[in-house]
């Protein structure tokens, strides 16, 4: 039987918990949540602030099975 073993870190930017695999930070600095790394890419090619939370809630919501009934 395979244990299920979950690694909680604590994101240096965000201060949030999260459990899944880490982004790298563009500067360097080492491991940051999936949230930032996204928002760190999004900025990267222009993207605003509130465009960001609106791809970032998608992102979540389809992680969590996007809502759809087959």
């Amino acid at each position: 039987m395979k244990d299920n073993i979950f690694r909680i870190s604590v994101c240096p930017r965000c201060g949030q918990a999260y459990t899944a695999p880490p982004a790298t930070a563009r500067d360097g600095s080492g491991p940051i949540c999936p949230d930032c790394g996204t928002r760190e890419a999004l900025e990267s090619i222009g993207v605003d602030t509130k465009e960001q939370d609106k791809i970032i809630d998608t992102i979540h919501r389809c992680q969590r099975g996007c809502g759809h009934e087959h």
